[in-house]
Formats: C-alpha cells, sequence, structure tokens
C-alpha cells in the first residue's frame, strides 16, 4: 500500500484520524505542515523553532512530519513524489481560505504518485442549498468541485456533528470543549427551532477509524456517510438532565432570530471572544442552527455509502456515552 499523508495531521480531527491510522496498522502515514519561509534573520529563527516544535509532535504523535509550502504548487507536487505519497487526506482549517487547498488539490493531481484524495469536508454534505446558509460549507463546495474536476479517485466523508464538543474532561479528544447548543458545564441550553429535528453526532475517533477503514476499499464511492449516533436536541436535553440530576435553563431560538445571525449567549461563549469575536461566532452558530433545524444534519446516506454497514466490526460512540460521563460531575 503506498503511504497516506494527512494535510493538518497535527490539528484537532487531523492528529485523531493520523493515531487511528497508526492504530490500525499496515499503513504508513505522514503528517503535511506548513513551511515557513525564511526571508529574514527573524524568520530563520522563528522557522527553526517551528521545526524544533515540529520535530517534537512527530516524536509525539508518532510519524513524520513533512513541511510543504501552500504557496508553491510544483514544490508540494515534489514533496508528494519523493515522498511516494498515493493518498492525501486533507483536515485543513478553512477559516483562513481555501487557497492552501486548492494549490494540494493541483498538486496531487500532478503527482505522478497520488491517486486518491478526500478533501477537508468533514460534517454535513456540501450541497447548493446549504452553501447559501453557512460559508464556511461554501467553502467546503468549492473544494469539493475542485478535487472532482480531477483525475484523482476522491470522496468526501460526511459524520455530521462531533460529539466531543460536549465531552465532559477525562474523554480522550483532542477537540477543545465548545458549547454548540448545549452547555454542558453551566446547565444551560439555546434550542435552534423546535429541537425536534434529528441530527446525526459522531465521535472524533470513531471517524477515525472508520478513515483507518476506508483506506482499505480499492474503490471509493463519491460521499461515505458515519452515523455514530441520531438524536433531537431535545433528547439530548433530556439526556442531559437525567445525567446530571439537574434542571437546565433552556431557552429556544426562533429561526427567524438565527437568519437574522444571531443566537442566545451562553455561559462558555464569553471566555471565547478574545479568540472569536461575539459577531463572528454568532453568526457561525447561527448558520449552524438553521441547519439543525432544517435538517442538514439529518444525514441520509444513499445505498453503499454507509461505513456503518460497510465496517460494521467497527464499534460507535452513543451520545449517551459522552452525555453519561458527566455523571457525577
Amino acid at each position: 500500500m503506498g503511504i497516506v499523508a494527512v494535510a493538518g495531521g497535527t490539528g484537532q480531527l487531523g492528529r485523531t484520524i493520523v493515531e487511528e491510522i497508526l492504530n490500525r496498522g499496515g499503513q504508513e502515514v505522514i503528517i503535511l505542515g506548513r513551511k515557513a519561509i525564511p526571508l529574514m534573520r527573524y524568520y530563520i529563527t522563528k522557522a527553526n523553532k517551528n521545526r524544533q516544535k515540529d520535530d517534537a509532535k512527530a516524536k509525539e504523535i508518532g510519524t513524520r512530519i513533512v513541511a510543504i509550502d501552500y504557496n508553491n504548487t510544483s514544490s508540494i507536487v515534489s514533496t508528494l513524489e519523493e515522498n511516494k505519497v498515493e493518498t492525501v487526506i486533507a483536515v485543513l482549517n478553512l477559516m483562513g481560505g481555501i487557497e492552501p487547498e486548492l494549490a494540494l488539490i493541483s498538486a496531487a493531481d500532478q503527482s505522478k504518485t497520488t491517486k486518491r484524495y478526500i478533501p477537508s469536508c468533514w460534517g454535513v454534505k456540501c450541497s447548493p442549498e446549504i452553501a447559501a446558509i453557512s460559508p464556511l460549507d461554501a467553502a467546503k463546495l468549492a473544494l469539493l468541485h475542485a478535487v472532482e474536476a480531477t483525475s484523482l479517485d476522491s470522496t468526501s466523508v460526511i459524520n455530521g456533528m462531533f460529539m466531543d464538543y460536549y465531552a465532559p474532561p477525562g474523554i480522550k479528544t483532542h477537540f477543545p470543549p465548545l458549547a454548540f447548543v448545549l452547555d454542558m458545564a453551566n446547565n444551560v441550553a439555546a434550542i435552534p427551532g423546535s429541537g425536534d429535528v434529528p441530527v446525526v453526532f459522531t465521535y472524533t475517533f470513531d471517524v477515525g477509524r472508520m478513515a483507518a477503514a476506508l483506506l482499505t476499499l480499492p474503490k471509493w464511492s463519491k460521499f461515505y456517510y458515519i452515523i455514530g449516533d441520531r438524536a433531537t436536541w431535545n433528547q439530548v436535553i433530556q439526556m442531559a438532565e437525567e445525567t446530571k440530576a439537574v434542571k437546565f435553563d433552556v431557552k429556544h431560538d426562533s429561526v427567524e432570530m438565527l437568519k437574522k445571525g444571531q443566537v442566545t449567549e451562553l455561559p462558555s461563549h464569553i471566555h471565547l471572544y478574545p479568540f472569536f469575536p461575539k459577531e463572528q461566532l454568532q453568526g457561525a452558530l447561527s448558520s449552524l442552527g438553521v441547519l439543525f433545524d432544517n435538517g442538514g444534519f439529518d444525514l441520509k446516506p444513499a445505498k453503499g455509502e454507509s461505513l456503518n454497514e460497510i465496517f460494521p466490526e467497527v464499534k460507535l460512540t452513543s451520545m449517551k456515552d459522552i452525555i453519561g460521563a458527566w455523571k457525577g460531575k
């Protein structure tokens, strides 16, 4: 089997996927990191420090980190070929734009050794309708179109909402706790719309295990789904109240409110504002809220697209497992 390169493999989901590929075994994996451009002595020093950090991170994770310059497509092609990369899995942060991944897609298409590509389209299935609601999903749709225009065998992995955001301390995850709808630590919630529309939730390490298993398939479908669990927000709130034996303070955000780019502020949001300004956070959460209410997260795999069915040996985590871990906390 050829080498797998995970772009963004030191990040949250990316690192999880790398770890699970290594755990499964039988597949060599490297991480594609960002290369600093040393224009002056300051940047040379900074680049050396970054290299030292990469070396420490590589040792911690257990695989090589290969630095690439996303501004130089031809150099990425050379890196892919020199490392005999057959498959690229992209897990890049798209908040700063999609240009780096567009360069990576182009390089993968030009590389003589690279045959397969998974774009950074994790979450919901990208469509023009969803892209019109969520700027992040509009970016993902552009990536999807870009990779589909290549000769690469590609697939997108659709997993819904990450359970990890609702996990208590002690649950293994590389994700930070973020209060989307439900603030477990403070016993409050702001439900988008009715709260009766099903939402698919998946634990990141289950996504990693499925991604590792997906590498064993000789040919890919255009989309694959992972259904970790399916529950409405009202059901999740009920789980939370039963687990913690307290009544949550529950608000409902109307669809009209969400479409104005507004959500009810939760206590856990406040500490995020230095890193994610309130207006931007409200905009991102309100887009999610609209998708929760209109069924965007109620994933429906077509025949042959369910990784649950293709790999039934991969046992998946439920929301009861995650929420239940708050008992006594």
